[in-house]
Protein backbone atom coordinates (compact mmCIF):
# COMPACT_ATOMS: atom_id res chain seq x y z
CA UNK A 1 0.00 0.00 0.00
CA UNK A 2 1.46 3.51 -1.13
CA UNK A 3 1.10 6.04 1.28
CA UNK A 4 0.15 9.91 0.66
CA UNK A 5 1.34 12.59 2.40
CA UNK A 6 -0.50 15.67 2.78
CA UNK A 7 1.41 17.93 5.03
CA UNK A 8 -0.48 21.07 4.21
CA UNK A 9 -3.35 19.66 5.71
CA UNK A 10 -1.37 19.54 9.16
CA UNK A 11 -1.91 23.32 10.24
CA UNK A 12 -5.84 22.87 9.66
CA UNK A 13 -6.01 19.46 11.86
CA UNK A 14 -3.97 20.10 14.99
CA UNK A 15 -4.70 24.36 15.29
CA UNK A 16 -7.83 23.92 17.88
CA UNK A 17 -9.00 20.46 16.20
CA UNK A 18 -10.20 19.75 20.09
CA UNK A 19 -13.23 21.51 20.29
CA UNK A 20 -15.56 20.38 23.06
CA UNK A 21 -17.06 23.01 23.69
CA UNK A 22 -20.46 24.93 21.87
CA UNK A 23 -18.79 28.23 22.83
CA UNK A 24 -15.86 27.61 20.20
CA UNK A 25 -17.62 25.37 18.22
CA UNK A 26 -17.97 26.92 14.07
CA UNK A 27 -21.50 24.91 13.47
CA UNK A 28 -22.51 26.22 16.84
CA UNK A 29 -21.67 29.59 15.46
CA UNK A 30 -22.98 29.21 12.17
CA UNK A 31 -26.24 27.62 13.84
CA UNK A 32 -26.98 30.75 15.90
CA UNK A 33 -26.40 33.34 12.77
CA UNK A 34 -27.63 31.38 9.88
CA UNK A 35 -28.28 34.15 7.72
CA UNK A 36 -24.99 36.55 8.08
CA UNK A 37 -23.67 37.56 4.51
CA UNK A 38 -20.33 36.25 5.27
CA UNK A 39 -21.24 33.08 6.68
CA UNK A 40 -20.88 29.96 4.57
CA UNK A 41 -24.58 28.34 5.81
CA UNK A 42 -26.45 27.00 2.56
CA UNK A 43 -29.80 25.57 4.32
CA UNK A 44 -31.28 25.63 7.32
CA UNK A 45 -33.63 22.55 8.58
CA UNK A 46 -35.42 22.00 11.76
CA UNK A 47 -32.54 20.25 13.36
CA UNK A 48 -29.32 20.37 10.81
CA UNK A 49 -27.99 23.15 9.07
CA UNK A 50 -26.29 22.82 5.91
CA UNK A 51 -22.69 24.69 5.20
CA UNK A 52 -19.75 25.12 2.77
CA UNK A 53 -16.65 23.84 4.31
CA UNK A 54 -14.02 26.62 4.27
CA UNK A 55 -11.37 24.21 3.67
CA UNK A 56 -12.85 22.26 1.03
CA UNK A 57 -11.24 19.25 -0.94
CA UNK A 58 -13.63 20.24 -3.72
CA UNK A 59 -15.51 22.45 -4.54
CA UNK A 60 -19.32 22.90 -3.46
CA UNK A 61 -18.21 20.23 -0.03
CA UNK A 62 -21.06 20.56 2.23
CA UNK A 63 -21.00 19.65 6.10
CA UNK A 64 -24.74 18.33 7.19
CA UNK A 65 -24.19 19.23 11.62
CA UNK A 66 -27.07 19.30 13.87
CA UNK A 67 -27.82 22.76 15.59
CA UNK A 68 -27.38 21.26 19.12
CA UNK A 69 -23.53 20.41 20.59
CA UNK A 70 -23.60 16.69 19.82
CA UNK A 71 -20.98 14.41 19.33
CA UNK A 72 -22.89 11.81 17.65
CA UNK A 73 -26.12 11.27 15.78
CA UNK A 74 -26.95 8.53 18.57
CA UNK A 75 -26.94 11.76 21.40
CA UNK A 76 -29.88 13.68 19.52
CA UNK A 77 -33.65 13.09 19.11
CA UNK A 78 -35.29 10.63 17.19
CA UNK A 79 -36.35 13.47 14.83
CA UNK A 80 -33.07 14.96 14.47
CA UNK A 81 -31.83 11.43 13.45
CA UNK A 82 -34.71 11.23 11.16
CA UNK A 83 -34.06 14.13 9.19
CA UNK A 84 -30.54 13.75 8.77
CA UNK A 85 -30.45 11.25 6.01
CA UNK A 86 -33.35 13.29 3.96
CA UNK A 87 -30.87 15.99 4.10
CA UNK A 88 -28.19 14.70 3.07
CA UNK A 89 -29.95 13.36 0.28
CA UNK A 90 -30.72 16.69 -0.86
CA UNK A 91 -27.48 18.55 -0.30
CA UNK A 92 -26.60 15.89 -2.93
CA UNK A 93 -29.39 16.80 -5.62
CA UNK A 94 -28.36 20.19 -5.12
CA UNK A 95 -24.50 19.53 -5.84
CA UNK A 96 -25.74 17.79 -8.69
CA UNK A 97 -27.82 20.18 -10.36
CA UNK A 98 -24.66 22.63 -9.30
CA UNK A 99 -21.93 21.13 -10.16
CA UNK A 100 -22.95 18.03 -12.38
CA UNK A 101 -20.35 15.77 -10.67
CA UNK A 102 -19.20 12.59 -12.15
CA UNK A 103 -19.75 10.99 -8.27
CA UNK A 104 -19.51 11.77 -4.48
CA UNK A 105 -17.70 10.79 -1.43
CA UNK A 106 -20.40 10.49 1.79
CA UNK A 107 -19.69 10.52 5.04
CA UNK A 108 -18.65 11.27 8.19
CA UNK A 109 -15.57 10.66 11.18
CA UNK A 110 -16.52 10.34 14.98
CA UNK A 111 -14.04 10.89 17.29
CA UNK A 112 -10.53 11.89 17.73
CA UNK A 113 -9.52 8.44 16.67
CA UNK A 114 -11.93 8.33 13.88
CA UNK A 115 -10.89 11.22 12.33
CA UNK A 116 -13.18 13.78 13.16
CA UNK A 117 -11.69 18.04 12.71
CA UNK A 118 -14.73 18.70 15.15
CA UNK A 119 -15.16 15.46 17.67
CA UNK A 120 -17.35 17.73 20.01
CA UNK A 121 -20.19 18.17 17.14
CA UNK A 122 -21.00 15.42 14.58
CA UNK A 123 -20.96 16.56 10.58
CA UNK A 124 -21.92 14.43 7.53
CA UNK A 125 -19.70 15.81 4.69
CA UNK A 126 -21.29 15.28 0.93
CA UNK A 127 -18.13 15.87 -1.26
CA UNK A 128 -18.50 16.25 -5.18
CA UNK A 129 -16.12 14.77 -6.92
CA UNK A 130 -15.19 14.40 -10.84
CA UNK A 131 -12.93 12.11 -13.04
CA UNK A 132 -8.71 13.48 -12.31
CA UNK A 133 -9.99 16.37 -10.04
CA UNK A 134 -7.16 14.96 -7.57
CA UNK A 135 -3.95 16.28 -9.31
CA UNK A 136 -0.42 17.43 -9.04
CA UNK A 137 -0.98 20.34 -7.51
CA UNK A 138 -1.47 19.40 -4.13
CA UNK A 139 1.63 16.82 -3.95
CA UNK A 140 4.13 19.20 -5.74
CA UNK A 141 2.52 22.96 -4.94
CA UNK A 142 1.29 21.63 -1.42
CA UNK A 143 -1.68 23.73 -2.40
CA UNK A 144 -5.38 22.51 -3.17
CA UNK A 145 -7.04 24.14 -6.29
CA UNK A 146 -10.54 24.84 -5.51
CA UNK A 147 -11.94 27.24 -8.75
CA UNK A 148 -15.13 28.73 -7.17
CA UNK A 149 -15.31 31.43 -5.26
CA UNK A 150 -16.75 30.36 -1.85
CA UNK A 151 -19.35 33.30 -1.71
CA UNK A 152 -20.43 32.28 -5.13
CA UNK A 153 -20.52 28.81 -4.50
CA UNK A 154 -23.24 29.88 -1.45
CA UNK A 155 -25.44 32.12 -3.12
CA UNK A 156 -25.86 29.20 -5.74
CA UNK A 157 -26.73 26.74 -3.39
CA UNK A 158 -28.81 28.90 -1.36
CA UNK A 159 -30.98 29.53 -4.65
CA UNK A 160 -30.98 25.72 -5.14
CA UNK A 161 -31.54 24.52 -2.05
CA UNK A 162 -35.14 26.76 -1.46
CA UNK A 163 -36.11 25.86 -5.38
CA UNK A 164 -35.63 22.17 -3.51
CA UNK A 165 -38.16 23.40 -1.22
CA UNK A 166 -40.71 25.21 -3.34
Amino acid sequence: METLFTPWRYAYITQGAVVDSSESCFFCAAAREPEREDGLVVRVARHHLVMLNLHPYTNGHLMVAPLEHRASPDQVSEAARAELWPLVLEAQRVLQRAFSPQGFNLGMNLGRAGGAGVPGHYHFHVVPRWEGDTNFMSVVGSVRVVPDDLRATRSRLRALFLEERA
